[in-house]
């Protein structure tokens, strides 16, 4: 009886961590078939999505640094994205007057959408690291990554080079995670590539409903290339490092104070 106990209130944390995003998926599937009027799709979406994080963070489902984290990957993703679409990778052919360089600004949101995601499973299940290697190490591998992202136009791609300093970099580092009274622990190799399996689902379901459109989806929708499971990956890594270092951060100027 004790697992399913277990396994029922660890559901329930994934759930209640997934708010957000379940929100982004159920707007973009909602617009893309209940046409509003006087206001553009992309626009409306953007207004929505506000909303719902202004709701979260009054309702004290969102703290205040989990928004000023949502807000850095809302510019990191939309950073990314323009660059994206200025190199044909992908396109959001919609009209919107929220669009920057032809980028609705909602977009960044899917980014920000993982940082919400693990801001609230790492204190939902009151998540901790062992053998985390370290500012420098992790910064520079995270940063290493991001630029690759944008270089990979011009210069051999370096994915898979990454991809493996990943696997050195973090060989010791486990994800220390407590439901009720007991604690588990996962490798965060592990971790990273669920997490990009997972995220590469959504990308699937958001393409559908038309968020956004790869180049052989233009006739007809078709499965996002498992390649890109890759590419996320290496975007949750990114992201970990962030959200893990600022939490250290916190908790090393709780002790101090």
């Amino acid at each position: 009886m004790k697992p399913i106990i277990q396994l029922l209130h660890f559901g329930y944390h994934q759930a209640m961590s997934c708010i957000f995003p379940v929100a982004i998926f159920g707007t973009l599937a909602l617009s893309s078939v209940i046409e509003l009027p006087f206001i553009y799709r992309y626009d409306a979406i953007l207004l929505i999505l506000l909303g719902v994080q202004y709701f979260m963070y009054r309702s004290g489902l969102e703290t205040l640094d989990e928004i000023k984290v949502i807000c850095i990957f809302h510019i990191i993703g939309l950073c990314l994205e323009i660059y994206k679409v200025s190199m044909g990778s992908w396109e959001y052919p919609e009209p919107g007057y929220t669009k920057l360089l032809g980028v609705p600004l909602y977009s960044g949101f899917m980014y920000a959408s993982v940082a919400s995601f693990m801001c609230q499973v790492w204190r939902r299940l009151r998540m901790d690291m062992t053998g985390w290697p370290g500012l420098t190490p992790a910064a520079l591998l995270g940063g290493a990554i991001y630029f690759n992202f944008f270089t990979h136009h011009f210069i051999p791609d370096f994915r898979w080079w990454l991809t493996a300093l990943v696997f050195i970099v973090f060989w010791k580092t486990r994800i220390i995670y407590r439901v009720r009274t007991t604690a588990y622990r996962m490798h965060l190799t592990l971790a990273f590539i669920l997490v990009g399996f997972f995220i590469w689902l959504a990308e699937n379901i958001a393409t559908f409903f038309d968020a956004w459109k790869y180049p052989d989806q233009h006739q007809t929708w078709q499965l996002v290339s498992f390649s890109k499971i890759s590419s996320w990956f290496l975007l949750v890594i990114i992201s970990v490092i962030i959200v893990a270092q600022l939490k250290y951060v916190k908790a090393n100027r709780t002790k101090n104070d």
